[in-house]
């Protein structure tokens, strides 16, 4: 005949393997593996210029932000003297809703979703080359960088014109 407290760890240990297993089939995948929030790089050539990020200062470049990835966020980068440089955080979905898909079944797909650790950000490193007075550039999810010209200078040559079609 087992003793009383043989009997008791026997117990506990069964409910705390059943305790594990619950906690584990309710969370998802990607919440586990790398979090509600993503740490982002912010940079600028020059340094030492003012980041806002969905209006909020968070210091000055370079400087690394811990986001939400639950929703898309507006990094601007100002310096006094130079054009501001803007750009847009997207998040899209990360490849460990697979891991929801073939681990964590509905329960953990619907914990990541309301989470935001289903989500990436995109990119996860910004690098603002500030203009100084006359050009703001921005770049594309393709990595083309877009310039427009705010004052035409005196002394430029026109070498080409884009055409509608």
């Amino acid at each position: 005949m087992e003793s009383r407290a043989v009997k008791a760890a026997t117990r506990i240990a069964i409910a705390a393997i059943s305790g594990g297993f619950t906690l584990l089939s309710l969370s998802g995948c990607a919440t586990i593996i790398h979090g509600t929030k993503q740490e982002v790089g912010i940079s600028s050539t020059p340094t030492g210029a003012t980041v806002m990020i969905d209006d909020n200062d968070v210091g000055v470049t370079p400087v690394v932000s811990k986001l939400t990835r639950k929703k898309n966020h507006v990094v601007k980068i100002q310096l006094a003297g130079y054009q501001p440089f803007e750009t847009t955080l997207t998040h899209s979905v990360s490849g460990w809703v697979w891991g929801n898909l073939a681990f964590g079944g509905l329960i953990g797909l619907v914990v990541d979703a309301s989470s935001g650790g289903i989500y990436k950000l995109t990119p996860e490193q910004v690098e603002g080359a500030l203009q100084s007075g006359h050009a703001s550039a921005t770049t594309t999810a393709d990595g083309i960088y877009v310039v427009a010209v705010l004052k035409v200078q005196s002394d430029w040559v026109k070498v080409a014109q884009l055409e509608r079609q």
